[in-house]
């Protein structure tokens, strides 16, 4: 007997066994498949539909075509059409099995014929769950050949075939395996967690993009720390971000230092689960190892290491293909993630300027990175960094009161510029505006005509 939230799907007037009918009267079979049917039976929230068929995809746009409010079929390919109706998307797949090729990034799929080799092909047990969905059925008939709702019963990862098996046809599920660990919470079986070792190497066959696509899920799961470590311990994160790995820093007897690695994960677990302010957590450390040196009394300095992070957290950023804007902003937060420690004596106007022109739009996921950045176990300490962030929001609020803070900018602009001082658009009219921009910072709001007379002495001087 299925939970009355499952049976609710089946309700004569649903979508779903509306598209029932439609297949039914056509000859077809239909299933509702993988995660929608996963989410329903833990009672998760699932806006998109997935369903599998025997119908070939020509077949299945002609059933679907008058009852659609619209067709997508950019995955036609691959043997999928999305169907939308009432601002919901139905994906309709044709059962189908694939394997990835030795020397392939993409899977070759083949169809097939049944309801099982289907599921066989899925990527964990709980993913490999079905209802037949026949109208005029007494009750919904659930498929589960694998031992799936078991597994969700113990909360376990386990995959429907061998795990050497489903991770040869696709390499990715490795990286799956540890993202569904951390979104559902569930356990990885052994024997998974021991084929990702033997087979993490696999990975590399697999595309950026779909690396990045997955890893982000991983990311903005609630609390992805456990999960991050068990990339690390397997050897699956040396694959596609080794500079995890190289923050489990070696603790010497003699150099008492926390672990950069374990420190990280409990930042990221800190932040909300955002993925620019989560990424800016798993990476704000990461200049860390090529900056260590130990100083007098043995006491160890990562010098600069922001700076480093920086330029490794965009060459990472970049190489798992990131929007620019994601790059950029995760590079910002890294770099800066210092600079409120530098201001142990308090901030002056100028100072709270400079952060907040430096910070733009990152202001707010700044301070809260620095404010969870703090993981020490000292409570004194603890308070006396945070009390630093309330000082600092305190002088940026009252600042605020006092002038237009977070649209720093000199009373004049290049077009001014340009035809005070005879200049033709070039080089010298950005050294003007940024000297005059840098005044401002410096000394706080001033008037046009102040401005000018700047000019005159910056020509005087030659610096313009």
């Amino acid at each position: 007997m299925l939970p009355d939230r499952v049976q609710r799907l089946f309700e004569p007037d649903s979508h779903s066994m509306q598209l029932a009918g439609l297949f039914d009267a056509a000859g077809y079979e239909l299933y509702l498949v993988g995660g929608s049917v996963r989410d329903a039976l833990l009672g998760r929230p699932h806006d998109d539909f997935d369903f599998a068929t025997n119908a070939r995809p020509d077949v299945v746009k002609g059933i679907t075509g008058d009852w659609a409010d619209s067709l997508f079929t950019a995955g036609e390919l691959f043997g999928t059409v999305s169907v939308l109706k009432d601002g919901h998307t139905f994906e309709i797949t044709t059962f189908r099995r694939e394997v990835y090729r030795e020397e392939s990034r993409s899977p070759s799929v083949e169809f097939s014929d049944d309801i099982e080799t289907d599921l066989s092909r899925r990527d964990f047990s709980v993913n490999a769950l079905a209802v037949r969905l026949q109208p005029g059925a007494e009750l919904p008939e659930l498929v589960d050949p694998s031992g799936g709702l078991a597994d969700l019963g113990s909360m376990t990862l386990r995959t429907p075939q061998e795990p050497e098996i489903s991770f040869g046809d696709d390499p990715l599920r490795m990286l799956r395996l540890y993202r569904f660990s951390a979104s559902l919470g569930f356990a990885i079986h052994p024997s998974a967690e021991d084929a990702v070792i033997e087979m993490a190497g696999r990975l590399a066959i697999v595309s950026a993009e779909r690396i990045r696509d997955e890893f982000s899920k991983l990311m903005v799961a609630p609390a992805p720390s456990a999960s991050l470590f068990g990339l690390v311990e397997s050897g699956l994160a040396a694959e596609f971000v080794p500079e995890l790995p190289a923050m489990a820093l070696e603790q010497d007897p003699h150099h008492r230092h926390k672990d950069v690695l374990a420190h990280t994960l409990a930042v990221v677990d800190k932040t909300p689960p955002e993925l620019v302010i989560r990424l800016a957590a798993l990476f704000h450390d990461v200049g860390k190892p090529d900056t260590r040196e130990f100083g007098a009394k043995n006491q160890v300095s990562f010098h600069h290491h922001e700076v480093v992070g920086a330029r490794m957290t965009r060459q990472r950023l970049r190489a798992l293909k990131y929007p620019k804007q994601v790059v950029e902003s995760v590079n910002q937060l890294v770099y800066l993630h210092m600079r409120p420690h530098t201001f142990k004596d308090g901030w002056t106007d100028k100072a709270v300027r400079r952060y907040v022109r430096d910070a733009g739009p990152l202001l707010d996921d700044l301070n809260l990175l620095v404010r969870c950045d703090v993981t020490t176990r000292n409570e004194k300490l603890q308070r006396t960094i945070q009390r630093r962030i309330d000082d600092l929001e305190e002088r940026i609020a009252e600042l605020r009161e006092k002038e237009e803070l977070d649209s720093l900018r000199a009373p004049i602009d290049g077009n001014e510029v340009m035809k005070y001082l005879e200049l033709a658009p070039g080089p010298r009219v950005g050294v003007a505006m940024n000297l005059l921009l840098e005044h401002r910072i410096d000394e706080g709001p001033y008037t046009p005509e102040e401005a000018y007379q700047l000019l005159d002495a910056w020509v005087e001087q030659g610096a313009i």
